[in-house]
């Protein structure tokens, strides 16, 4: 199985700096991701609402749509933190909060992996991606939520929306150890999602 994550050299993000908000983002026409964030001991952290953009990556979006409605989300870890980039999750097949989450990154759903969906928008503070494999067109169910502006990632990863709430409790998510890529031992966890049009 082949492991999604972020190709480009971690060496990039250490450059950029941390936004302390997100000015100026507004909440578009959705549909939303609402996403409870849970401690590993299970303690509630706060929620974050993630704005799809449905015009951009129509395809991706119907994927995260119909995997949160489906309750695959619930209880997904983020297994990939890294302080200063982005925080990664999504992964419903090896990345469950009560299962064995050794291989939490390398799994996706029981779906077909996405064709790509590359377009306009840069990966910035709050940016939603598509985490993939070396193959451009390998999205699956995992994705990531930028910390800080990353635009070495812009088209080469699928855009599909935004942070619009929630940066105290996205950035609050607990960090992983940078010398192991960012993999988090004990990690915070999505206690449900659900979607809002």
């Amino acid at each position: 199985m082949l492991k999604y994550l972020l190709t480009p050299a971690l060496a990039l993000s250490a450059s950029v700096a941390f936004a302390e908000g997100l000015p100026g983002v507004k909440d578009g026409p959705g549909p939303n991701l609402v996403i409870e964030v849970a401690d590993a001991a299970g303690q509630p952290k706060g929620t974050i609402v993630l704005d799809l953009y449905a015009d951009k990556a129509p395809k991706h979006v119907e994927r995260l749509v119909s995997l949160a409605k489906s309750g695959a989300y619930d209880g997904v870890v983020f297994h990939r933190v890294i302080d200063g980039f982005m925080a990664q999750t999504g992964d419903v097949k090896f990345g469950k909060k009560d299962g064995d989450t050794s291989r939490a990154g390398m799994g996706g759903s029981d779906l077909p992996n996405l064709k790509a969906e590359f377009n306009d928008v840069s990966f910035q503070a709050g940016t939603v991606g598509m985490a993939r494999s070396q193959d451009p067109n390998s999205a699956n169910s995992q994705f990531f939520i930028d910390l800080a502006p990353a635009e070495f990632l812009d088209g080469q990863y699928t855009v599909v929306g935004q942070l619009v709430d929630g940066w105290d409790v996205l950035n609050a998510i607990k960090k992983g150890d940078a010398a192991a890529n960012g993999s988090v031992d004990k990690p915070d966890y999505m206690l449900k999602v659900t979607v809002q049009q």
